[in-house]
């Protein structure tokens, strides 16, 4: 016998603030996206941070969203595929090996985060100038805020919820 369904998170709490919690992540992804766009025309290596950005509204308390889980992963990721790119040069291979080596890293190290695949398909693609890492850090460094914002967010719902 199947168990009974959970009910949906907004079922619980509601459309409106379901609504306000998913404007945490959204502003965080257009800003990284106006930083990106102001800064460099690499555009590619910063769509993972969207899917994080996901990952930690749908669901903050998952092990994926933590906070040293999502900076390893996707750090180690873009080294992981940069490493591939300036070994291998553009293209397929080193996307393949970039791809690999980091899933293995992850699951190594228990940082499993999936959007950091990704990251090291990005990077093993189109990653020629050191600088694309650095603005990929701050990029990340705003998306780490994200999770503190989702954290206060659920944290103000659960005092509403009173």
């Amino acid at each position: 016998m199947d168990a009974p369904a959970k009910p949906s998170r907004r079922s619980r709490i509601g459309l409106r603030r379901e609504l306000l919690l998913a404007l945490a992540p959204t502003v965080t992804v257009l800003l990284v996206l106006a930083l990106v766009e102001a800064i460099s025309r690499q555009r590619l290596l910063f769509a993972s941070l969207a899917s994080s950005a996901f990952l930690v509204y749908l669901d903050p308390g998952h092990a994926a969203n933590q906070t040293r889980t999502l900076v390893l992963a996707q750090l180690g990721s873009a080294v992981i595929g940069m490493l591939a790119f300036l070994a291998l040069g553009p293209g397929y291979a080193s996307a393949g090996v970039a791809m690999v080596a980091a899933i293995v890293a992850m699951v190594v190290f228990d940082v499993v985060h999936p959007p950091s695949v990704s990251t090291a398909l990005s990077f093993g693609l189109k990653a020629g100038d050191a600088s694309n890492l650095a603005l990929f850090c701050l990029a990340l460094a705003i998306t780490v805020v994200l999770i503190g914002l989702q954290k206060l967010s659920m944290w103000m719902i659960g005092r509403w919820a009173r």
